[in-house]
Formats: structure tokens, sequence, C-alpha cells
């Protein structure tokens, strides 16, 4: 009688093949669809992470099960119904088109890669990606996740899904992971381009609001990176907007429980402001690449309303860089810079050729 095996099936082999790579793009997750059975599903597993919530196991199930879970979801589904679109969430729409960019330009720069999206939480997340890879050959993989500052709250709990796909598997790839770009000159740039286009349009603001995802503020004293990768970014954007210290703020949003989280709040701070006589702000979030329900409900209507409820008379919302130009040429930088010392600048499969040409062009006439 044989003895199960605790690894999974391993595709089909054949000596000599040739070694192959693959980027892997990594988001946090969306539900399914917006109600209230499906965000359930997908605040069940977030939630259940120990890298997102770090209190007792036990108590804190307690709570996930018995409270949160039970009241959490029919609210929360009637707010990504505000921001559903008619291709679905909009984190999976941009995420799974940032792919086919990234897929364009480096395949135009000659690279013989296969890049894939994947979500930490909910459908087609890291495991089913990366057993997929491993199916159609790809003995290299890079891990890209699309968090410019590190935290483990996220980028860490990205590389625990692919650590954990590891322990059932026999054959494990040839493994690289990006863990921060915070300070990348590229991604810098396409923030700082992006407010300048919209302040060419639509004028300035009296205060340019920068908001980052909060984390309890515990991780900071506990040796998390992450508060200070956020002000740097932050600086670094304000120099190459030419901001004086009084004209910009850095905040943090999305708190959760009564913890106390990294401050400034973002909302908090946003009715100060209006309260003081603050007439216009313009909010971006840079540490958000894709726009998404912390965007797109939260700051651009939660926020808002608050802001010229409290007596601000005009809220700009600077969207996220998204398939802007400058910022699929700064992640190719990034993934590229990654890639090296891997040969990947191989003759070209032509139906790939085709498709890295198809994407290119997309992205050319965005530019």
């Amino acid at each position: 009688m044989a003895l199960p095996s605790p690894f999974s099936p391993e595709p089909a082999y054949t000596h000599g093949q040739e070694a192959r790579t693959a980027v892997l793009l990594c988001n946090l997750g969306t539900p399914d669809e917006p109600t209230t059975p499906a965000v359930r599903r997908y605040l069940a597993e977030f939630l259940s992470d120990h890298r997102v919530v770090e209190i007792p196991r036990l108590l804190w199930l307690l709570i996930l099960h018995g409270i949160i879970l039970r009241f959490r979801p029919a609210k929360s589904a009637a707010k990504y119904a505000s921001i559903w679109t008619p291709e679905g969430s909009p984190l999976k729409v941009w995420t799974e088109k940032q792919a086919k960019l990234l897929q364009g330009w480096l395949g135009q720069r000659n690279h013989q890669v296969k890049v894939r999206w994947a979500m930490r939480y909910g459908s087609t997340n890291i495991p089913s990606q990366l057993s997929a890879l491993k199916t159609e050959g790809f003995t290299r993989v890079l891990i890209v996740p699309a968090y410019p500052q590190y935290s483990a709250t996220t980028t860490a709990s990205v590389f625990d899904a692919v650590y954990q796909w590891g322990q059932q598997t026999r054959s494990i790839p040839e493994l690289r992971f990006v863990n921060h770009y915070h300070d990348h000159p590229g991604y810098i740039a396409a923030l700082a381009a992006s407010v300048q286009r919209h302040w060419k349009a639509h004028g300035r603001p009296n205060k340019l609001v920068m908001s980052f995802h909060g984390v309890p503020e515990r991780t900071l004293h506990l040796g998390d990176i992450y508060h200070c990768e956020c002000f740097k970014t932050a600086r670094l954007v304000s120099e190459a907007l030419g901001l004086r210290k009084d004209e910009f703020k850095v905040t943090f949003q999305s708190r959760l429980g009564r913890a106390k989280w990294l401050e400034p709040y973002t909302e908090p701070t946003l009715i100060e402001m209006g309260k003081a006589g603050v007439e216009r702000v313009d909010v971006i979030c840079p540490g958000f690449t894709s726009d998404c329900l912390e965007t797109l409900e939260e700051i651009n209507m939660e926020a808002r309303e608050a802001f010229l409820h409290a007596g601000g008379k005009e809220f700009h919302y600077i969207p996220c860089l998204n398939d802007d130009p400058e910022w699929i040429t700064a992640l190719c930088k990034i993934t590229e810079t990654h890639l090296s010392g891997w040969p990947t600048q191989e003759r070209q499969d032509p139906v790939e050729r085709e498709l890295s040409r198809k994407a290119a062009l997309e992205l050319g006439a965005k530019q």
C-alpha cells in the first residue's frame, strides 16, 4: 500500500527542458461580487491572517466570528456595490491591466517572461497561480507585491502565501521577491507627475494630503518599517513638487477596532482642516497603486463628505497610478532590475511576441 504524499502531484518533467521565467504581480484581494455572502467569505480569510491582526489567536477568532462577520459584511457589501464596475472590482480590473501592460513592456524589451497577477486573499490567489505557472514549466518566479512600502501586514503576508505553497510542493521553482520600492525614482516621478497633471487642469489646493493605509501603532514599536517608508515617499514626492512643509500633510486611513493606529488619522484631519477654514484640499493615496474600496469609497466618498460638511469648500481626489504610462514604465524598470542575472532575453514565441506588441501599443496610446 502506497503511503500518501504530503506534497502536491508534480507535473510531467522532461530531461533537459528549457528554464522559463515568470513574474507574479500580487495585490491584496477583493470579494468576487458586492454581496453579503461574498464579502463575508473574503473578510473571513483576510481577517484570519495573523499578519493582519496580531492579537491572541483564540480571542481574535471569537471576536471575528462572534461579532465582526455577523455585522460587518452587509455594511461592507453596500460600500463595494457603490464602486463596482461592469468589469468587476476596480482593484481586480486595474491589477489585471497592470499585469497585461507589464507583459507588453517587458516583451518589447525582448524579455521572454510570462507575467501573471494574483491576489493574497480571494479568487485567483497566489497558490493557484504558482501551481499554474509550475504546470506550464516555469522554473523561476519573481514575486512583485503591489505595495510600494513594506509592511508585515501586506508584503510579508504575500511572502507567507508563497512559502505556504512551497511547503506543499516537492520541486520548488527558483524564487525572488521584491520587498519595496517606496523611494524608486520612477515611482516617485509618476506620483509627482499625476499631481502636476491634476493641478494643471484644476489649479492648486490650499493643502495636499497624502493618505496612506493605516496599521496599528504597536507594529511601529515592534520594528515594522512601514511608517518610515510612508514618510520617505511623502518627502520625496513633496520635494519633486517643490512643496513647503506647510503645503502638504501625511495621514493614515482605514482603522479597524479601538486600538491606537498610526496617526494622524485621515478623516479627522480633514474635518479639522474644514473647521479651520481650509477651503480646498487635494488627496492622493501613494500607498495604493490601484484604485479600490479604500480610495474610491473611503476617500472619494466618505472623506469628501466629512471635509465638506466641516466647512471645506472644494475636495479633489487624485486617482491612483492605475495604468498611467509613467507608472507602468517604473514598474517595468523595477521588475527588470530584479530579473537581473536570470537569462530572459531570448527568442520570443511568435504568439507571445504579438501579445507583447499589442499591449505595448495600448500603453503607447495612453501617452
